[in-house]
């Protein structure tokens, strides 16, 4: 026979919001909502199933064991519950938006997982980013790299760490040592373990041009301030323009990000290749201390639209509103509370009405006017009626009564 716990307990890896939480989760939606659109961000809300071959094209292709897989009763086709919300948003931007300028959207919203992408377990993110779209240059990276930053200083998530990278860098040193797919496979894999004696190790058995081993040997030690990048220069030159390009494009956006967000914390890091599979220039996660992996990531990926018949620049980033719901310093305040005694009198009824469009949280005894709610605040404000009028009182604790 079932066990109680069977009853009320939730999957591993799935939470929930109680009032408190809930509130402090919707407070900081609101704030950043209200943040984006003045940055002319519009909000957008995808469903939270699609067929899958919506979801899994771009970028959701990388997505796949990550998504549940549901038959759709109706027409018998395969949908999946998103487990991102970003190939959506190229989808939207592709059929539903169509335009040839800029498009600035947000987004906040549930996304689903088969597995935790991290340690803390949680296959149930409440995802924010910022997607734009129809830009390829160096402006609407420092846009969105900038909009990062502004929403973590807005959730008060401290010294914040920058850690750059540039996909660009590594296809370059691969497409010159002439590696096929699963060679560059298990260099991705050895890269991003940073096993340097296994590196070595694997060069050594490789038939590979000298110079260009010895580029691929160099790049695990790339990384640090960004004055890397002057070495990253040195031992990395006669790779090719494509790498040369790269690098300067991280010159360039660290110069700007340096007079733009001053305080920020940067870092260079030529082997940050988090979604490599799909991102094409810049990428970049942030930091806080004592939080032990990225609180934010986000980078560009042109091209994302093209199955959908948009081949058009995007890049974007984002995080996880429960995660920055842990730096909030306090609970934001509820409205003022009243408590209101039962009753239709027409008089009444309108009072209430008032209170509440007044922005005021007016709370109905129930039943006995003994049964108060434990939800009002003490001192209690009530709704009493006085010279015929219902008008609000403070009541002290020692049930005396003030208007």
């Amino acid at each position: 026979m079932p066990t109680s716990d069977q009853y009320w307990a939730l999957p591993d890896g799935i939470s929930e919001a109680l009032p408190d939480e809930s509130w402090r989760l919707e407070h900081l939606r609101r704030a950043l909502l209200d943040m984006y659109l003045t940055w002319g961000y519009r909000q957008v809300m995808p469903p939270m199933v699609e067929y899958m071959q919506s979801l899994s094209t771009g970028l959701g292709s990388h997505l796949d064991v990550q998504t549940f897989k549901v038959t759709d009763q109706l027409t018998g086709r395969m949908m999946g519950i998103r487990a991102d919300m970003t190939p959506q948003i190229a989808r939207i931007d592709a059929h539903k938006l169509r335009t040839e300028e800029p498009n600035r959207l947000c987004y906040i919203g549930t996304v689903l997982r088969t597995r935790a992408f991290s340690n803390d377990g949680s296959r149930s993110p409440l995802q924010v980013g910022a997607e734009l779209f129809g830009h390829a240059g160096i402006d609407s990276d420092l846009e969105i790299i900038t909009l990062l930053l502004e929403t973590l200083a807005i959730c008060h998530v401290p010294n914040i760490t920058l850690d750059i990278g540039h996909v660009g860098i590594f296809r370059g040193l691969i497409q010159e040592a002439g590696l096929n797919a699963t060679q560059e496979r298990d260099f991705y894999n050895m890269l991003e373990r940073k096993a340097i004696p296994e590196i070595q190790n694997w060069l050594k058995q490789m038939d590979l041009p000298h110079d260009a081993a010895q580029r691929l040997a160099q790049l695990p030690y790339l990384y640090g301030s960004p004055t890397v990048l002057a070495q990253a220069r040195q031992v990395l030159a006669g790779a090719g323009q494509a790498v040369e390009q790269a690098l300067d494009y991280l010159d360039e956006l660290v110069q700007q990000l340096r007079q733009c967000i001053p305080s920020c914390e940067l870092h260079i890091d030529l082997t940050e290749l988090s979604g490599y599979d799909y991102h094409t220039g810049v990428v970049y996660a942030a930091y806080t201390p004592a939080y032990g992996k990225e609180i934010a990531r986000g980078g560009r990926y042109d091209g994302i639209g093209r199955l959908f018949g948009r081949d058009r620049p995007a890049t974007g980033f984002s995080t996880d509103l429960r995660t920055l719901n842990y730096y909030q310093q306090q609970t934001p305040e509820l409205p003022r509370t009243i408590l209101a005694p039962r009753g239709t009198e027409t008089a009444l009824l309108n009072k209430i009405a008032t209170l509440r469009q007044a922005g005021y949280r007016v709370i109905r005894q129930l039943g006995d006017a003994r049964l108060q709610s434990t939800q009002a605040a003490d001192p209690q404000q009530q709704l009493i009626k006085q010279n015929n009028e219902w008008v609000v009182v403070t009541v002290n604790s020692e049930n005396g009564t003030e208007s």
